[in-house]
């Protein structure tokens, strides 16, 4: 065991534990056990390398125009800098994270996030050195692993990272979706169905509608997302802890977001009120609220086939895929449960949607130090929606079958079929039609017959698919 201390006294920790007393004092004091996001972790250490070789090239520019000698002392050893950079890029690519030990649910703002990494960062720097854990005289979380940062401007700059990148997921997920989707529009422009009302017969439609309309809604979603990137691009890092800058170098202020531009390929842009970018936490409300728009698009078509593939719905027309046995005591039950997955997973989107809007706007002064719940919650429903659409893809649009005879079967004989006759008969002579159908079980065929409104292939001829599904009618359709 080694001994750390801070000001408020001082604690055992084991030897090898690249974790240090902060990260250790925060895992005590929350007693929470819900996992940290690794995304977040990762986009961490990639700010942490951009602050590093940043501070590289601050050095190399200070050096040409001073001497070493008069060089101030937060211009650290080559070799420090190296073990930092090195360090920086392991962390970012998910290395030591069985040392990150703060949970998600915490309080400070995100000080033992940034802590928890700094101690990490120091630790993993002093054995690659050949030094051991804690030995903080050499490499210190604070002077070297925090070099001209603050929590407040390297953990919401991660978090925008994060989220970016989670959004590029986001985005092909959506568009793989809708791609599933085209291909089942394209395949059943003219099998038609009955459309609902409130539940009931209404008139006809076809499958090819029903699904452009989801690949329609998904296409403004994809628009909407698309946007988030310019919503979420300016970041604080270089502010310090309130936005002033405080204690930086100019250089690093200015150079800060270039270089971390250059690492994650992202178009993160430095602010030009350093302040508001650091207190004001509105972007991600706005982020949030269009994943919420997406969540409830991916419920509508969630329920929808959840209910047209019910037992329910009597002689079935559409079959989604059997993913699992759906009963321990019923034989050959298969429940619908992609659309139940995700039908729970958007509420779950609803509730964070609620949860953000109040932290955010919990904000005090010059820092909202509920950025960490914030952040774990917005990260936690992309991924809860980017996984929605994989399973919506991959587990139930993909092996959706529709039975097409069936379908317009029941639009024959559903006495919603007389609507698209109104403008050849009127509403009074439908509405027999209609009541004929209904009291003796007819299809629209036999009672036509029964009545003798129409020769049978001047109906046939109307109630075309071609002909129902025309938008509106012309003079020239009722010769």
């Amino acid at each position: 065991m080694r001994k750390e201390t801070d000001f408020i006294g001082s604690a055992e920790l084991p030897d090898d534990a690249l974790y240090g007393i902060h990260a250790f004092r925060a895992r005590e004091n929350f007693p929470d056990r819900t996992p940290f996001h690794i995304e977040w972790y990762q986009a961490t250490g990639l700010v942490k390398l951009a602050c590093y070789q940043t501070a590289v090239s601050f050095k190399k520019a200070a050096l040409e125009r001073y001497p070493e000698t008069s060089l101030p002392r937060v211009l650290h050893d080559d070799r420090i800098l190296e073990a930092l950079m090195e360090s920086a890029t392991r962390l970012s690519a998910g290395a030591y994270f069985e040392h990150f030990i703060v949970p998600a649910i915490q309080g400070g703002a995100g000080t033992s996030i940034n802590m928890n990494i700094n101690e990490i960062i120091a630790n993993a720097s002093l054995v690659s050195l050949g030094h051991s854990p804690g030995q903080y005289n050499i490499i210190d979380p604070f002077d070297h692993a925090n070099l001209f940062q603050s929590t407040n401007d390297v953990v919401p700059t991660a978090l925008k990272v994060a989220v970016m990148q989670s959004l590029s997921g986001l985005e092909a997920g959506i568009n793989g979706l809708r791609a599933g989707i085209e291909k089942l529009e394209n395949a059943n422009r003219g099998n038609l169905r009955l459309a609902y009302t409130q539940m009931q017969q209404a008139v006809p439609s076809s499958f090819g509608a029903l699904f452009s309309v989801y690949n329609d809604a998904l296409s403004r979603d994809w628009w909407r997302v698309s946007k988030c990137f310019e919503r979420i691009k300016l970041v604080n890092i270089g502010g310090g802890a309130t936005g002033s800058g405080m204690a930086l170098p100019r250089y690093y202020v200015m150079e800060i977001v270039p270089q971390l531009q250059r690492i994650t390929g992202l178009p993160v842009t430095r602010s030009e009120n350093l302040a508001d970018t650091t207190q004001n936490l509105d972007v991600f409300v706005e982020v949030h609220a269009t994943m919420k728009a997406l969540a409830v698009n991916l419920e509508k078509m969630s329920a929808d086939l959840r209910l047209l593939s019910s037992d329910l719905a009597g002689g079935k027309e559409v079959f989604i895929p059997q993913k699992q046995t759906g009963s321990s005591i019923m034989p050959g039950k298969v429940n619908p449960v992609i659309p139940e997955y995700v039908i729970s997973a958007v509420h779950k989107v609803y509730s964070n949607d609620m949860l953000i809007s109040n932290l955010c706007g919990q904000g005090n002064l010059d820092l909202n130090p509920y950025l960490p719940m914030i952040g774990h919650v917005l990260l936690e429903s992309l991924k809860l929606l980017s996984g929605s659409c994989h399973t919506l893809s991959h587990n139930l649009f993909k092996g959706l079958e529709i039975n097409p005879d069936m379908a317009r079967e029941k639009l024959m004989k559903s006495p919603a079929i007389v609507t698209a006759l109104l403008p050849h008969i009127g509403y009074a002579r439908a509405g027999e039609l209609a009541r004929k159908m209904k009291e003796e079980s007819l299809d629209v065929f036999a009672a036509n017959e029964s009545l003798s409104i129409f020769p049978r292939s001047r109906l046939e001829e109307i109630l075309k698919a071609d002909n129902l599904l025309k938008l509106g009618f012309s003079l020239k359709d009722l010769g």
